[in-house]
């Protein structure tokens, strides 16, 4: 059975949210009181049990304030209920851990789904999250892509790494440089890239030319 840790800024929100999970049968609630914003604070959810992943509504707003960090932001998976979301905001969403976004009027079907595949280690979005990533047939998107920012020359160096598939301690030792800075240098690549992953970084570094592999 999947722990699932229900985080709502409505009581009402977070008990009916609690209430479908039980009514599955596939999933233990765990409930929380807190804003989403304290995983990001602390190693570990304040819960009588430790779950296996957040199932959380949270506003565009909110989703804007939580900090991204360069690994990675919560080890827990996140599936995340928002309305409104920007292609910007979907790629921080996934940053910060998102595994599956949905919006709000999500059935419980689809939520559930998703709840499923996040635990799964899978990714799953709603179809007006999907048309945000990928762009439609006829070649208009719906968000113009951000222009990329110019790499520095250690960027290029740490990225070229990357690409040969190094964990960051082993990026470090070939750059004779502390982990710690590493991280820092693999967090502003992404955001210049405007990547999703490593990998995305990686393939994007490739179309612009910064890599020839």
């Amino acid at each position: 059975m999947i722990r699932v840790l229900v985080l709502a800024d409505s009581a009402v929100v977070r008990a009916g949210l609690q209430a479908m999970l039980h009514e599955d049968g596939s999933f233990d609630p765990v409930p929380g009181d807190f804003p989403l914003s304290q995983l990001f604070r602390t190693t570990s959810p304040k819960s009588s049990a430790e779950p296996d992943l957040v199932l959380a509504e949270i506003t565009a707003k909110r989703l804007s304030s939580l900090p991204v960090a360069a690994d990675g932001s919560v080890s827990l998976p996140l599936v995340l209920l928002i309305d409104d979301v920007t292609r910007s905001e979907l790629v921080r969403a996934v940053r910060l851990g998102a595994r599956a976004v949905l919006p709000r009027t999500a059935q419980s079907g689809e939520i559930c789904a998703a709840i499923q595949a996040a635990a799964a280690g899978l990714t799953a979005f709603g179809p007006d999250q999907m048309d945000l990533l990928i762009p439609p047939a006829n070649g208009v998107e719906p968000e113009r892509e951000p222009t990329l920012e110019t790499l520095t020359k250690r960027e290029v160096e740490v990225l070229a790494l990357m690409a040969q598939g190094l964990a960051n301690k082993n990026i470090a030792d070939r750059l004779n440089i502390s982990e710690h800075t590493v991280k820092f240098h693999v967090s502003s690549i992404l955001s210049k890239l405007a990547a999703l992953s490593r990998t995305d970084a990686v393939t994007k570094g490739m179309r612009a030319g910064l890599l020839v592999i």
